[in-house]
């Protein structure tokens, strides 16, 4: 049974649906994948130069220099002006520290209007304080509840922040409790002005639960917010809840991942980091305007930071992000622009398909555009040991994981609607340098697990004393606001090799994968669409390309021969073209094959 300090993140907290899955998050992936048996990270092959030499510039190793955006003037006079602003802006810093470490508000002091730049300023200098947690400081009628004592508390619709102004949004309020121990500050921001929101009972309905609002303190703070949009003041739009988590919600309305503000040390052979946002400014918005305005101070041993969402609801989601991140030690593994979510069952893997649905996932890929131009498609997976892979880039276009399969009659599920499920898509709007998109997939058996996460790795080490800085937008949604102009991925299957009626002599694996849309509806009878198709290791035979009618695309089928009976990951890579021409964006796959013992044939008897 997993550790309450594992517990980051419960979807039921964040309902937009009559019924909603219950999803608890794991602290230690690590530790976790150590519980189902003992694993190696495994480094992608995808890392070395020489495996697809026509990709030898996309898939290098590089390291990163993040420059500082402020220019350096050639004025004595600017220097002077910026040289007094930053003093000024470090004492209203310390003081506010100081006042912080005395149990009081983290604000600018009186007079003083709140800015990005002073919240920068602030984490900038709580970078060089030592760390300390206020996880657990909660009265003793909060500690220990037991889920159905926490899903008594409800925040009052008519305590909703901005209910009675004229505000296209509403903002409402987490109740501390559960899983959810470490108390955070929340602000109304008004015209500069921060006025720190004080709890009092009167915003909550406590139900059956033992507690007793009366008796809890003024200044006991909150666990997160959610918000909602004039459309429909019922369901939420955003919500941030647990650690640097959040969620928001396209015109699906059906929450699924989730983000959050920065990862530290994940899937390594140590305890995860998990930063948190310890405070947070809701700007009231302008009258009419469709477009909210949250900051956030993230802190944690290693690390802390800077953020700035501009939250504009619609089809997709948008939000616009700021980060500045100041390290306090140094980090092994930074994992910026963080996603998380669940691959349990699919078309292309069914290791724990006994349930019922044909397919259990909110996301089913991987999406990158790299920074030469190409797209790039990575079905998930649920791997039996903890996989881990890392595509390097430089300056990329953007990445995501994504929801692609969107038929109801693929999930069967009218409770949780997997087909609803939002994609999440990552468009750097800065020079993000030389990285890596890093996936890590986590053997799961339950769908309340979340399994699979995504990020940008700087190459650049990480150490104290610098100043991060990423800006980029995320969209949220159904389908993605950019997409590859070739033909897509639309399906990836995955069974048994050989030729039907003819008896095997030798264990392979097919893999059928489905491509749609760009040109691909205007292929003549007489054109040769070939499948270049390239594996790391092992033998690929019966390979095929031809027309699929009835998704208007192509369908491009293959087996792949183990090298031996080892169980090394193999990766492959398959895509269209006509005369070496790209037809369509590339498939990319890692496939562990199976222990020389359970490579079963599969030969009926009437074989020969």
């Amino acid at each position: 049974m997993l550790d309450s300090g594992e517990l980051l993140l419960i979807a039921v907290l964040l309902p937009l649906s009559s019924t909603v899955l219950h999803r608890a998050i794991a602290a230690d992936l690590v530790r976790f994948a150590g519980k189902c048996q003992e694993v190696t990270p495994i480094q992608s092959l995808l890392m070395q130069p020489n495996l697809f030499p026509e990709q030898r510039n996309v898939y290098q190793q590089s390291m990163v220099t993040v420059p500082s955006i402020e220019a350096q003037s050639s004025s004595r006079r600017g220097r002077l002006q910026r040289m007094v602003g930053s003093v000024l802006l470090t004492c209203s810093v310390l003081l506010s520290l100081s006042a912080c470490a005395a149990g009081k508000q983290t604000s600018p002091q009186e007079g003083e209007e709140f800015s990005y730049a002073w919240l920068k300023g602030y984490a900038r200098t709580m970078a060089a304080q030592p760390y300390e947690s206020h996880k657990g400081e909660l009265p003793k009628s909060l500690q220990g509840m037991s889920w159905d004592d926490y899903q008594q508390f409800h925040f009052k619709k008519k305590a909703a922040l901005w209910r009675d102004q004229d505000s296209e949004f509403r903002a409402e309020l987490f109740h501390l409790g559960l899983y959810f121990d470490t108390p955070i500050h929340i602000y109304e921001l008004n015209e500069g002005k921060a006025k720190l929101i004080d709890y009092s009972p009167s915003m909550f309905d406590y139900g059956k639960s033992k507690v007793k609002g009366s008796q809890l303190p003024k200044d006991l703070g909150f666990a997160g917010f959610r918000m909602q949009f004039n459309t429909d003041w019922e369901r939420d739009v955003v919500a941030f809840l647990g650690a640097s988590y959040f969620r928001a919600v396209g015109h699906e309305m059906q929450y699924g991942l989730s983000a959050r503000g920065l990862a530290v040390d994940t899937a390594l052979p140590k305890p995860e980091e998990f930063p948190m946002f310890t405070d947070f400014w809701l700007e009231k918005p302008k009258p009419g305007s469709n477009i909210t305005t949250v900051y956030a101070l993230l802190d944690s041993p290693s690390v802390t930071g800077a953020y700035r969402f501009d939250i504009e609801p619609g089809e997709r989601l948008k939000m616009k992000v700021d980060v500045a991140v100041y390290p306090r030690k140094a980090i092994e593994r930074l994992g910026v622009a963080p996603l998380t979510s669940m691959f349990m069952v699919g078309e292309n893997d069914r290791r724990t398909g006994y349930d019922w649905r044909p397919e259990i996932h909110d996301t089913d890929g991987l999406a990158m555009h790299t920074g030469n131009g190409e797209w790039i498609w990575r079905p998930l997976g649920n791997p039996e040991n903890l996989r881990f892979n890392a595509y390097s880039d430089e300056n990329p276009k953007g990445f995501g994981l994504l929801q692609r399969d969107r038929n109801f009659d693929h999930y069967q599920d009218d409770g949780v609607f997997y087909d609803k499920r939002p994609s999440l898509w990552i468009e750097p709007t800065s020079s993000w340098g030389k990285g890596s998109v890093q996936l890590v997939e986590i053997p799961t058996l339950d769908e309340t697990f979340d399994n699979i996460v995504a990020f940008w790795n700087p190459a650049e080490p990480i150490v104290p004393g610098q100043e991060l800085l990423y800006s980029y937008n995320m969209y949220w949604g159904g389908i993605p606001p950019v997409q590859s102009p070739r033909a897509r991925v639309v399906d990836t299957f995955t069974g048994i090799g050989g030729v039907v009626g003819q008896k095997r002599k030798y264990y392979s694996k097919r893999f059928v994968v489905d491509f749609a849309g760009g040109t691909l509806p205007m292929i003549g009878k007489d054109t040769q669409v070939k499948a270049v198709i390239t594996a790391s290791e092992g033998k690929v035979e019966i390979e095929s390309a031809r027309p699929l009618a009835s998704i208007n695309g192509y369908r491009a089928m293959f087996d792949v021969v183990p090298p031996g009976d080892g169980t090394e990951p193999i990766n492959l890579r398959v895509y269209l073209e006509v005369d070496g021409q790209p037809l369509s964006e590339t498939w990319m796959y890692q496939w562990n094959p199976p222990a020389k013992d359970d490579r079963e044939l599969h030969n009926a008897g009437h074989l020969q």
